[in-house]
């Protein structure tokens, strides 16, 4: 669907013809959904044909549990990229070089010995 080519009104009636088919596929009546919600059969009336309040067609896609859709409609943005670099925290820049054996990896004749540790290896 072309939004940009269609106005504000029928962008609304078109939320509103979507929420009734919805109400159709779950097999209710106008009357038994306005009392779930909470609203007056007109008000429902009036919801689907893009007028009402916005927190009643919340509440009416809470009733059909359709509240899934709102992440459609609406999606969280992702952060910013500065954002991002904040979350990511530091990083290591570098990889560490052990530079004097420990006493352990000497032998008697006072020559080194490769051990795992030595190696870099964590096994």
């Amino acid at each position: 669907m072309n939004y940009q080519a269609m106005t504000n009104s029928a962008i609304a009636a078109e939320l509103g013809n979507r929420l009734e088919r919805l109400r159709l596929e779950r097999n209710m009546t106008q009357m038994a959904l306005a009392d779930e919600i909470g609203i007056t059969a007109k008000s429902y009336r009036q919801l689907i044909a893009g007028g009402g309040k916005l927190e009643n067609m919340i509440a009416a896609l809470r009733a059909l549990n359709c509240l899934s859709q709102l992440d459609n409609f609406l999606p969280e943005p992702p952060p910013s990229p500065l954002e991002q670099l904040k979350l990511r925290g530091k990083q290591r820049q570098r990889a560490r070089i052990t530079k004097h054996p420990s006493a352990s990896e000497q032998t008697a004749e006072g020559v080194n010995e490769p051990t795992a540790k030595s190696l870099g290896l964590d096994w």
